[in-house]
């Protein structure tokens, strides 16, 4: 049962849960509580940890995968070697190729063109750097959701100058093993290649090169069968396609690519042009190596030759002698033998034959130094071809052939950096040292990506044709620089880059977005209301309608219910009272617009009273007045 998920390792990395197991570890999902990034955390399987031939293994494991940093390899952030033995790697959001292969079935050549180059370009880096993977398989490449293609797994990897080999353990699949694999000899590059041959055959076929009821069977047909071409089975696949695989899985290393950049030039002269014709056939690949023994032994037919010319001889002396040369005589022919013994008595006399001329050529040499048969491979690191070439441990015994060249931080240019064999591996017939030579530092300026969109300034930092980690975990925000663009960079514009520098980035968040929290506003003046809006950084807006209730100017409800978190800058409506509606008067009749008229006084003796005289309605232009008793009479 796990133990422990949930646990905290070196105060940093908290087990979420077991994304996986293997054969020497568990692994882990976990979070990075430092960089707030989650992660994949690999870990020394606990009955294991007290083995320490196991714990050396995970330790060579660690050593291995750190030196490594390419975009088709998982990346390695972390290693540790205290108390808990684990490996802190990126966390992949993808499948396995397997996977792929099983949901799609039979790709189609252009898919496995797009992964396979990929793939090499994983091992190429690898290689560079003295490793070798020695487990290629589709479970062991992932693929991200952009296609993306990364190599996973490096737990059997080790460094080629490590003196391991495969005798006490077959280690990888055997479907996918190489032939110098099956044999538990030494594996060098060239065993990658042959793995990732498989996996590029098993793309375009849907099906692997050799199958059997036992792992012995399938590695024996590894080493002495031959299997059908690609387009043997499928004929659509392109002819430059089937060589391009077939020549990765030759069972000669010999004939196989040398290197995986060898191959990766194909596959890009194919991407180019897929009716390209190749300077090799599959006729070639598949020709028996011509190889002699050292001391050769007669044929059958060469010691029947010799003892007919020897007997001959022996026949001329004795006629010399006086005696009858050896004639057959019809007459005399001796009884017919049955068949079986006369070729039990033929190959008696070959046997006899042959032992004899042996022991005679072996007896020659009594007198002769024996002939050194074995040579043990010198170590040229550091020294230039010609310098090699001098050393009286190369002179007359190895030819050196450069396959390449690198770029180096260590030695400069012209220096060999890379050999196969390795120094100290004792060769007999094949005495050919190949050799990668430094062409010094490969190095170039910063160049200035600030403001840049992330992912285009990682693009500009590939095309200079580095290998270089570029760390974009780090991110902050900004006021001024938009989101996913870079804020400044670790080294600076102008500083000089190297091959496997970290070139970190850290990335705008954008501006960080502040919140306010919303009061109650009812029941409060329009004016006091306003002010705590202001307060809290948000906007205003106003509507009024008439309340029964709320006095005038008082807030009677908020677009927004308290406590509720808004983004300031936001906006908040209030309503505000009018006060209670008034209700509408009705209309009242005009009257007509006459003066007053006073009452009757009583007249006295026929006199008019004074003041009793009224006004006329209407005056004329010249002021004079009409009677009223005029009113109505004819003019």
């Amino acid at each position: 049962m796990d133990n422990m998920t949930g646990k905290v390792l070196d105060n940093r990395y908290e087990l979420l849960e077991v994304i996986g197991r293997g054969g020497m570890a568990m692994v882990y999902k976990a979070q990075d509580r430092r960089l707030n990034r989650s992660v994949a955390v690999k870990i020394l399987k606990s009955e294991l940890a007290e083995d320490a031939e196991f714990r050396r293994r995970f330790r060579d494991e660690s050593q291995a995968v750190a030196m490594l940093s390419h975009p088709n390899i998982v990346s390695v952030y972390d290693v540790s070697r205290g108390e808990t033995e684990y490996i802190v790697m990126e966390l992949i959001d993808g499948i396995t190729l397997k996977q792929y292969m099983e949901r799609r079935g039979k790709l189609n050549w252009r898919e496995a063109l797009h992964f396979i180059t990929q793939i090499m370009r994983g091992l190429s880096h690898a290689h560079s750097r003295g490793i070798i993977h020695r487990d290629i398989k589709p479970q062991n490449v992932m693929i991200l959701r952009d296609g993306t293609v990364k190599i996973a797994d490096f737990g059997i990897a080790r460094l080629e100058s490590a003196q391991q080999t495969m005798t006490q353990q077959a280690l990888g699949s055997v479907h996918y093993i190489s032939p110098e694999q099956a044999k538990g000899d030494r594996t060098d590059a060239r065993s990658d290649i042959y793995s990732a041959g498989v996996v590029l055959y098993e793309m375009l076929t849907s099906r692997l090169p050799f199958e059997g009821d036992s792992a012995v069977s399938v590695a024996l047909q590894h080493l002495s069968s031959v299997p059908l071409t690609p387009c043997e089975i499928d004929p659509t696949v392109p002819e430059a396609m089937e060589k391009i695989c077939m020549k990765a899985m030759a069972s000669d290393i010999s004939k196989r690519y040398p290197t995986a950049d060898a191959m990766i030039e194909d596959l890009e002269e194919f991407r180019k042009n897929p009716d390209t014709s190749l300077s090799f056939t599959i006729e070639e690949l598949r020709e028996k190596p011509n190889k002699e023994p050292t001391m050769p032994i007669p044929r059958v037919s060469e010691v029947a030759a010799r003892i007919a010319s020897r007997r001959e001889e022996e026949n001329q002396e004795s006629g010399e002698n006086g005696e009858a040369p050896y004639e057959e005589d019809e007459e005399q022919q001796p009884p017919v033998l049955p068949k079986a013994l006369i070729i039990t008595a033929i190959i008696a006399v070959f046997a006899a034959a042959i032992f004899g001329l042996w022991q005679l050529v072996l007896g020659s040499f009594d007198a002769v130094e024996p002939v050194q048969t074995e040579f043990e491979v010198p170590y040229l690191i550091g020294k230039t071809i010609e310098e090699a070439n001098q050393d009286e441990r190369v002179k007359d015994i190895f030819t050196i052939t450069q396959i390449g060249q690198k770029a180096s931080t260590e030695y400069e240019a012209g220096k060999i950096i890379e050999q196969s064999p390795v120094s100290g591996k004792t060769v007999r017939e094949n005495r050919e040292i190949t050799v990668f030579v430094s062409t010094g530092v490969k190095s170039d300026t910063m160049p200035d990506v600030i403001g840049k969109e992330h992912r285009a300034a990682a693009i500009q930092l590939q095309e200079l044709g580095l290998s270089l980690v570029i760390d974009e975990a780090a991110e902050e925000y900004n006021d001024s620089v938009s989101a996913g663009h870079v804020i400044r960079t670790n080294p600076v514009a102008g500083e000089t880059l190297k091959e496997g520098d970290v070139v970190m980035f850290v990335i705008s968040k954008g501006q960080e977005t502040q919140t306010s929290q919303v009061i109650t506003l009812t029941n409060i003046p329009l004016t006091q209301a306003q002010q705590i809006i202001d307060d809290l950084n948000l906007v205003c807006l106003v509507e009024y309608a008439h309340s029964d209730t709320v006095p005038v100017d008082n807030v009677i409800s908020q677009s927004v219910p308290p406590f509720t978190k808004l983004e300031q800058g936001s906006s908040i409506k209030l309503v505000v009272s009018l006060g209670p509606e008034v209700p509408e008067q009705p209309d009242t009749p005009e009257q007509p617009d006459t003066p007053e008229q006073p009452p009757e006084q009583p007249n006295s003796g026929g006199q008019e009273q004074p003041g009793a005289e009224i006004a006329p309605e209407n005056n004329t232009l010249s002021g004079e007045t009409e009677p009223a008793a005029a009113e109505g009479a004819a003019p």
